[in-house]
């Protein structure tokens, strides 16, 4: 338990009222879970307006209310403190009050449009199989060593974050691998996060329904390298042309990872197929189970990561080896001779980049038939742009429903089936229903082709209307591939 004193060091506010050495038991940002003693903090939201449910709070026991817009209450048992900002200041509060759990923790964060969640995913597995106690945050789920917590966005509230290193701490965790979006950068949601390593991966088009343009979003992603200490390290792909705009006046220790060009590690592949990569990196060559030009840079991240760490080549290489990919990213689904993949591609271009490795790495003769979809209440310019992909790299592709969230799933599909120019449109068929589409594709597929099911991943759920409604790509897979 702290004081009010103590979770308000570092952040500029005004005390309307109260007592600063008054207790808090816990700091609460959602009004439904606010008990006895608790402080509520009113977040301004894209959906809601915590203001709006301060008299809440206060009915269930709230004694300390941090708002930013001026409020005005007689109950003088009530401690007030206004702020500009109650979304930027969150960070920093809740890191008072865990005790800043994550400058005792190895902390490594990724950022980037795609790649976060595999190579996030690779790190925690590695130092589990070594033997380390750690934590993940990822897209797929929190993990804090065997503990599973489903996980709601790619990177949490700051209260959220704060509370889970809080966790890994009294866990005996010692690193903590999390996944780090632009909306998190752009929101505050790290800023208070001690990072030892920050990686970069690519950026390409993604998140321009929430980004003005392509420069605002580069320049977010930017943030994450500018703050870090000179202690840190900055792990950066170097065949992305943002890669260097990440490190220009960064503070921190460069590490460099590319495919084509120098660099620090510098990779080749010397061969690839379904069973995985034979990867060059500089003078060592070894097999991994992982598939794709994609998974190659993954790869190259996670060793540079690793050395970051301190840890020594020969100490964590033959445990990389053996790893499979993360859940739901280019994941085989395998009944009988089929061949079918589930993967999270829901950007131009990772779903290119999963269609250019099923074609490198498929027979000759045999065809690739794809499901996609858009998803919904999200940027509407991708959707053209994912069905010309789809269609350019594949032999039949099936325009379907992914999470139409709000929106018309027709209307989704209609947009899609605009980037569809000239004979594209001669091998795309438009089936609404997920589950249809997917049959239809595996009935469409001849036995030795290649089905890829894209959008959705690990999901097992299809978000309708503000409803989850129980939905697994594989599983459906599985069940479609069992009757034939």
């Amino acid at each position: 338990m702290k004081t009010l004193n103590e979770i308000l060091e570092g952040v500029k506010f005004d005390l309307v009222r109260g007592d600063l050495s008054a207790s808090v038991n816990q700091i609460q940002i959602d009004s439904r879970n606010v008990q006895k003693g608790d402080c509520f903090i009113a977040i301004k939201g894209t959906a809601s307006d915590g203001h709006n449910f301060i008299e809440k709070a206060i009915e269930a026991g709230a004694r300390t209310i941090i708002h930013s817009d001026d409020y005005q209450n007689t109950n003088e048992q009530l401690n007030l403190i206004q702020v500009q900002n109650t979304r930027k200041i969150l960070g920093r509060v809740a890191a008072n009050f865990f005790g800043n759990p994550s400058r005792k923790l190895k902390v490594w964060g990724v950022t980037g449009t795609n790649g976060k969640t595999t190579t996030s995913v690779l790190l925690f597995k590695l130092f589990r199989q070594l033997g380390y106690k750690v934590g993940l945050i990822s897209t797929i789920d929190v993990r804090i060593n065997d503990n599973r917590i489903p996980s709601k966005l790619t990177t949490p509230d700051a209260l959220s974050l704060q509370g889970y290193f809080d966790q890994m701490l009294r866990n005996d965790c010692t690193h903590v691998f999390m996944e780090v979006s632009s909306h998190a950068l752009d929101q505050g949601r790290v800023d208070e996060i001690d990072f030892d390593v920050a990686a970069f991966t690519n950026i390409s088009h993604d998140h321009l329904d929430y980004h003005k343009d392509m420069k605002d979003y580069i320049r977010v992603k930017k943030t994450f390298f500018d703050r870090l200490k000179k202690e840190a390290q900055a792990i950066i792909n170097l065949d992305d042309r943002n890669g260097k705009i990440m490190i220009q006046n960064c503070a921190a220790i460069h590490r460099t990872y590319a495919l084509k060009t120098m660099a620090d590690y510098k990779g080749k592949i010397m061969a690839e197929s379904f069973e995985g990569l034979h990867l060059l990196v500089n003078d060592i060559e070894a097999h991994f189970r992982l598939v794709g030009t994609f998974n190659a840079y993954n790869l190259l991240n996670v060793i540079a990561s690793c050395q970051a760490l301190g840890l020594e080549l020969d100490e964590f290489l033959p445990a990389l080896t053996a790893l499979s990919s993360a859940e739901g990213r280019l994941e085989q689904v395998q009944v009988g001779n089929r061949k079918a993949f589930v993967d999270y591609a829901h950007t131009p271009d990772a779903l290119e980049n999963v269609l250019k490795t099923l074609n490198k790495v498929k027979a000759k003769g045999e065809r690739i038939v794809t499901v996609v979809g858009a998803g919904g209440d999200r940027d509407k310019s991708k959707r053209p742009k994912m069905a010309a992909i789809a269609a350019q790299w594949s032999d039949l592709v099936i325009l379907t429903s992914d999470n139409p969230r709000t929106e018309d799933p027709a209307a989704i599909l209609k947009d899609m089936e605009a980037g569809l120019i000239g004979n594209l449109s001669t091998k795309v068929s438009t089936i609404i229903d997920r589950k249809q589409a997917i049959k239809t594709a595996c009935m469409l597929a001849l036995e030795n082709d290649v089905v890829l099911v894209a959008g959705k991943g690990h999901e097992n759920y299809q978000d309708i209307n503000g409803v989850k409604i129980p939905f697994d790509d594989k599983e459906i897979l599985k069940e479609i591939l069992k009757s034939f």
